[in-house]
């Protein structure tokens, strides 16, 4: 039996018009420009793209209706957007492109679906989690059943060397997410570990989004490797900008909580740079979580102040932005190769929006 799709929820082009609105509000009106040229340019790719997601399966399993909890909320669709800028870059944004981009799309849904059920998060894009409506096991299944549905629609594709790329990607995505729970509760200021969970479970996806767009639009093996260079440090610039909306990010724009990273014990850019530079930091901080129950009771206002003061204190949260804005320079570097142009102008005006995007 299948279910009707509701309506369709805000995506890629509205965080575009989101992120303009914003930076015009900022001061920066060139930056605006370029995002409004890029909506325009890409606007009927992303509509293509909602469309063909729109076309996942539906039905009357808990599995199918969890996996539909999350994708009907929509989303900021970043790697799905990359898809199509890289394709265009080349031949164009055609069916297998777009099935591409479904993909990716699908591989971070399964992700988001495991993660809550690993962290207990009971918030999601500003609504309950499907774990907490459908229940955990049924979160779990909904997330493999996504793997498989991505899978499928890379096979589809039929652009070869996508299949085995993506399936080395899950797995490095898989090995990151096990590091990162190895060592939650056991705060070390390590940023080497840091960088190893960062580039396996963030930009390792930004990394094939890149690669599978290009192959799509038919770019030569050295205009790939650019664009996957790209994507790396595209991906590492993102999470640094999530590490620093933790802290001080909009609930309302972020979908979740402040401090949701710090009360499950993550070891994020801000905090261990602020563990470095105040080394009361780190035994407060353990012993706070250790009576926490790994994370299922909330830590001490006192804790949660502390830590917040240190972080804006020893210069930590402007440290991490800078490390973002060093990553987006290094994306727009990698690009320097490519021939000037609107899918160049646009994949720089990507990497520069990302340092101030609010969700």
């Amino acid at each position: 039996m299948l279910l009707p799709a509701p309506a369709s929820s805000p995506g890629s082009a509205s965080l575009i018009q989101q992120l303009g609105d914003l930076c015009r509000s900022r001061g920066l009106p060139d930056l605006a420009d370029r995002l409004r040229s890029l909506h325009h340019w890409v606007e009927g790719d992303l509509d293509d793209f909602e469309t063909e997601l729109a076309t996942v399966r539906r039905g009357v399993r808990a599995v199918q209706r969890a996996a539909h909890h999350l994708l009907d909320l929509g989303g900021k669709h970043l790697r799905p957007m990359c898809v199509a800028l890289a394709a265009k870059l080349g031949a164009g944004f055609d069916e297998a492109a777009r099935h591409l981009a479904v993909a990716v799309e699908l591989v971070h849904s399964a992700t988001l679906l495991h993660d809550d059920v690993v962290d207990l998060g009971d918030t999601r894009r500003g609504t309950g989690t499907a774990r907490t409506v459908y229940g955990n096991a049924a979160s779990v299944f909904a997330g493999d059943w996504l793997l498989v549905e991505a899978l499928r629609r890379v096979r589809r594709a039929r652009v070869p060397g996508l299949l085995d790329y993506m399936l080395t990607i899950i797995e490095e995505m898989i090995l990151a997410e096990s590091l990162q729970l190895e060592r939650r509760g056991d705060l070390r200021a390590d940023a080497d570990e840091y960088f190893r969970i960062v580039e396996g479970k963030t930009a390792a996806l930004f990394c094939w989004a890149m690669v599978a767009g290009a192959r799509a639009g038919k770019l030569d093996d050295s205009e790939c490797e650019v664009l996957e260079q790209y994507g790396l440090h595209l991906g590492v610039a993102f999470q640094a900008v999530d590490d620093c909306l933790d802290f001080g990010g909009d609930a309302r724009v972020t979908g979740k909580a402040l401090l949701t990273d710090l009360r499950e014990g993550k070891s994020t850019y801000p905090l261990i740079l602020a563990m470095q530079r105040d080394e009361s930091l780190a035994p407060l901080l353990q012993q706070a979580l250790a009576d926490s129950t790994g994370g299922e009771c909330p830590l001490p206002e006192t804790v949660e102040r502390k830590v917040v003061a240190a972080v804006e204190r020893t210069g930590a949260l402007d440290d991490s932005r800078k490390l973002a804005a060093e990553h987006v320079a290094r994306a727009i570097t990698c690009l320097d190769p490519l021939t000037d142009g609107p899918g160049k102008t646009a994949l720089i005006t990507v990497a520069e929006a990302t340092a101030y995007r609010q969700g």
